[in-house]
């Protein structure tokens, strides 16, 4: 992959995440918080575990920050609170993106694991890793809305990414 498909994986995911907290805003808390069998619980739980992990991803690749040490962590019992976390999360993100350069994607990262094992891979895969466990997880989160509500989601397709669907806005 090319550095410019991994921008504009930056930008799909800043979109996607738009797309599903509006979703989640939208529905009464306890649709939200309804444990439905996902892998972190409910939509609370799953929206709670990607931001986590983008910040476990975004300390090994920059130094910075403050990730939690467990993977089922509830950073933010407030919705609204966790949805401004999310967005700036993706603008960092996505400078952290910008900021890489083709060169740069073959590099080695050296990390710890959450157990304290060394890890080591070349930044490509961990940024290939990284979007896919988003698209995995919030494949997850779309399925929750889906059960709570009983209505169909709003889509996160790439391929409406690509063709220029809006991405609401968030009153927060």
């Amino acid at each position: 992959m090319s550095i410019e498909n991994f921008r504009q994986l930056a930008d799909y995911n800043r979109w996607a995440n738009l797309r599903i907290y509006a979703a989640a805003i939208a529905m009464p808390d306890e649709h939200y918080r309804r444990q439905v069998g996902v892998f972190f619980g409910s939509l609370h739980g799953t929206l709670n575990h990607l931001l986590l992990a983008d910040r476990i991803w975004l300390k090994r690749l920059t130094g910075e920050g403050d990730p939690p040490s467990r993977l089922d962590s509830i950073l933010y019992d407030d919705l609204k609170i966790l949805a401004r976390a999310r967005m700036a999360e993706d603008a960092r993100l996505k400078r952290v993106v910008d900021g890489f350069s083709a060169a740069d994607l073959g590099a080695e990262v050296s990390y710890q694991t959450i157990s304290g094992k060394p890890q080591q891979q070349a930044l490509q895969d961990i940024l290939l890793h990284l979007f896919n466990h988003q698209t995995h997880h919030r494949g997850q989160a779309h399925a929750c809305c889906s059960i709570v509500t009983g209505t169909e989601p709003p889509t996160l397709d790439l391929l409406a990414f690509q063709r220029g669907l809006a991405a609401p806005g968030l009153a927060l």
